[in-house]
């Protein structure tokens, strides 16, 4: 899992970049939102041998459907950054600097990863 920091004013094709360059492993799914609907992308996730199921701008001349089902998973992600967003810090960023609030990102992403585990059991 990886996380990043952009500014406000970046395009979310930026923040992309800077997350598939971590030492990760590839996806085999990639859900995301229109913001990240390109043909860059697109190609970039075929080539690593993953499924992009991204709708398409509304702009788009041609069509691309995707899988209602698989897309339809994207809701838990958004669960998950609202569950992010009950903690305070977060929601205020009152960490100055980036590397603090992203620090804090990874411990409130921890927290919720245990909890999933430790409430299962």
């Amino acid at each position: 899992m990886a996380a990043e920091i952009t500014g406000g004013e970046v395009s979310d094709y930026k923040g992309y970049d800077l997350v598939m360059d971590a030492e990760t492993p590839d996806p085999k799914v990639l859900l995301a939102d229109r913001g990240y609907d390109s043909d860059r992308i697109r190609d970039d996730v075929e080539g690593r041998g993953g499924t992009p199921m991204i709708p398409g701008r509304k702009t788009r001349k041609v069509s691309i459907p995707i899988d209602d089902f698989i897309y339809s998973l994207r809701n838990q992600v958004e669960r998950a950054f609202n569950k992010l967003k009950c903690s305070r810090r977060l929601a205020t960023r009152y960490d100055t600097p980036a590397s603090s609030y992203l620090g804090f990102i990874h411990i409130a992403s921890i927290r919720l990863w245990h909890q999933h585990f430790v409430n299962s059991t």
